[in-house]
């Protein structure tokens, strides 16, 4: 009878039995763990549904070794919803070196190896095998950004869209809510499968072209951006152009002697429906049957804090975000986030801190402009790169609003912001009081930003602003923090081995923080994830909007580039003295003010030298030290226990 009375969606037939289900309506099979909070999409789905009548079940993280695992729950009537989970499971099992990873935050006590490499495509297959005759719907942020040919980075080659490959019926792309209610009801008046190929946001095979009943753009065929990167690159240029809901077109493929078809995106829902996704009765919590394994690690990160907008105009050429939420703003409102507030309160373990408010951009409340209402997101021009658009409006007034409501609530001590300030966008609001707030309220002694690199050229291959941007505002948060009496620092998130990165880029980085005297404790190497701009400068070496060559490191250099960003630790000196004479830059080597690593290692006695357990641990500093180093006092104020926000992140 376990988490029945919790509120908890059924797991076995116990609990449907308890609840006098006789069968499902439909079956979701998750690659996450079953948590139920709106950040988990196996939950978001699942309760829409059941918000609109909808018998459903959950089997989380079956064995897909064996078809019985996918028949606990019986034959469900109407479909199987297949979701890898809240990440790529390639991403979720390895790292950008192609490492396992030795966790797993989606699965009961961090355990990795809970579920099959691409785990849609393996998860879709046994669920045909043990349903046969019945829908199988693929979504998710893995199928998403897989749903047109992609280059796959663990096999080195271009793999056909993931509809192909896991047999599905139909892909709901995007967010899905709409998509998925509007195909359910479909299914439920007993419209088959094949007859719904008009929903939005949805993909389905085709047979021939003459199947197709509206105007589309073929794109180059799976067969043409194997053989031809350039085809590739202008793969990628064209779907990207195409996904917005206002003017976007259905999208083509050809696959063999068949058609990949994509419709047009599902609008982005409005405030109001956005509310009501985040007010489903959500138990908020991990399902109890992973109590003994210690919970689901990922929870930790989010149940204290609030989602308060989706979409993101920043289009990041390495995230994916784009591709998947889309570049429309929309926003819940104050008094839905205030709802949710009251919730949080009295969940276990509050203590008066909501660890964030905000979303894939904290400080992103509305669309860029007033035109995006209307007329939908420029084609070939971006808000904020390589310059702010002169039509964005730059209004921080309702977040900062927003933000003075929660911290004023009797039972809350502290507001944080820690999913991602867009800080090109903050410096185009000339009213200077949310900022002010940022840093009086809302900030505990380290703000997180990304800059992502300082080299222009780097910059302009990842669609970021130009350094002096950044410069900028760290002059004038600094100013600010002054004014106010607080001692508060910047910790700058970085990335290595980005395409358009060469040694010397590279080097400029290392630099920097030599300079700065940043000592990064971790270093975000490129990871090129499917669905991203970057992604295809990886594997074309072209920037798909210029069709110009792009220098793009790999193998080696990509690890040396990786090292010397951390090119005070002693395992890196080999790669970092390599990529030194490599680049012909040997006056970096040695024992001066400058040098970034000495001309051989350095034998202190084992005590305080770069190999010592005490070095490391001091070494992991960050730009609050470079403030304090030569004052010769410690920084005030708490880490902010935050992680960084993911640019791979999403349902």
């Amino acid at each position: 009878m376990r988490g029945i009375d919790a509120g908890f969606l059924p797991v076995t037939r116990e609990e449907m039995d308890a609840l006098g289900w006789d069968s499902l309506d439909f079956l979701y099979i998750s690659g996450d763990a079953y948590v139920d909070h709106p950040s988990f999409a196996v939950s978001v789905i699942t309760r829409v549904l059941t918000a609109a009548g909808y018998r459903v079940g959950v089997i989380s993280q079956p064995d897909w070794q064996s078809v019985d695992a996918f028949c606990v729950l019986g034959r469900p009537k109407l479909g199987v919803l297949i979701g890898a989970g809240n990440l790529d499971s390639m991403v979720a099992h390895y790292t950008a070196a192609k490492k396992p990873r030795r966790q797993d935050l989606y699965s009961p006590g961090g355990e990795s190896g809970k579920r099959p490499d691409r785990a849609t495509v393996v998860y879709a297959n046994r669920a045909k095998e043990a349903f046969p005759g019945v829908p199988i719907i693929i979504g998710g942020i893995e199928a998403s950004l897989r749903r047109l040919a992609h280059y796959d980075y663990w096999q080195d080659k271009v793999r056909r869209s993931v509809l192909f490959d896991s047999r599905a019926d139909l892909l709901l792309y995007g967010m899905g809510e709409q998509s998925v209610a509007e195909v359910a009801d479909a299914l439920a008046k007993g419209t088959d499968i094949e007859k719904l190929h008009h929903i939005r946001g949805t993909c389905y095979i085709a047979g021939s072209l003459e199947e197709i009943k509206t105007e589309y753009l073929l794109l180059p065929s799976f067969e043409a951006v194997c053989e031809d990167t350039k085809k590739y690159a202008e793969m990628t240029r064209d779907s990207f152009y195409e996904q917005d809901p206002v003017r976007g077109k259905t999208l083509v493929q050809p696959h063999g002697n068949r058609f990949l078809v994509q419709n047009p995106p599902m609008p982005p829902l409005s405030g109001k429906a956005l509310d009501a996704v985040y007010e489903l009765p959500y138990v908020r919590k991990a399902h109890p049957m992973y109590d003994a394994s210690g919970g689901v690690p990922g929870l930790s990160e989010v149940q204290f804090s609030i989602s308060s907008s989706r979409g993101c105009f920043g289009s990041c050429n390495f995230c994916s975000l784009a591709f998947h939420q889309g570049r429309v703003v929309t926003a819940r409102s104050h008094e839905s986030i205030l709802r949710e507030a009251e919730l949080i309160k009295d969940l276990p373990g509050f203590k008066g801190y909501i660890h964030d408010v905000g979303g894939p951009t904290a400080n992103f409340r509305q669309p860029a402009c007033e035109k995006q209402k209307t007329a939908g997101t420029c084609r070939n021009k971006r808000c904020l790169y390589p310059d702010v658009c002169k039509n964005i409006q730059a209004d921080h007034t309702d977040y900062r609003l927003l933000l003075k409501k929660l911290r004023e609530l009797p039972y809350v001590k502290k507001v944080f912001v820690r999913s991602g300030i867009r800080f090109d966008y903050l410096m185009a609001d000339r009213d200077d009081r949310f900022f002010r707030e940022l840093l009086e309220h809302h900030v505990s002694g380290q703000l997180k930003v990304a800059p992502e690199h300082i080299a222009d050229s780097v910059l302009s291959c990842m669609g970021k602003p130009s350094a002096k941007v950044y410069d900028g505002f760290k002059k004038k948060f600094y100013k600010l923090n002054e004014m106010l009496g607080k001692e508060q620092y910047l910790v700058p998130y970085l990335m290595s081995s980005h395409p358009g990165s060469t040694l010397q880029e590279a080097i400029e980085l290392a630099e920097y923080l030599r300079r700065e005297k940043i000592r990064p404790e971790q270093v975000q190497d490129f990871y090129p994830t499917p669905g991203s701009v970057s992604t295809a400068m990886y594997y074309t070496g072209l920037d798909p909007f210029t069709m110009q060559p792009v220098h793009v490191p790999k193998g080696e250099e990509k690890a040396m580039q990786r090292a010397l960003l951390q090119a005070f630790l002693p395992e890196n000196r080999r790669l970092v003295m390599k990529a030194l004479q490599k680049a012909g830059r040997e006056d970096l080597i040695g024992f001066g003010p400058n040098c970034l690593i000495p001309p051989r290692p350095e034998n202190t006695g084992g005590k305080n030298n770069e190999g010592s357990k005490n070095f490391r641990r001091k070494s992991s500093i960050s730009e609050n030290q470079r403030r304090t180093e030569g004052r010769g006092r410690k920084p005030k104020g708490k880490r902010n226990q935050s992680g960084a926000g993911s640019h791979h992140r999403g349902r």
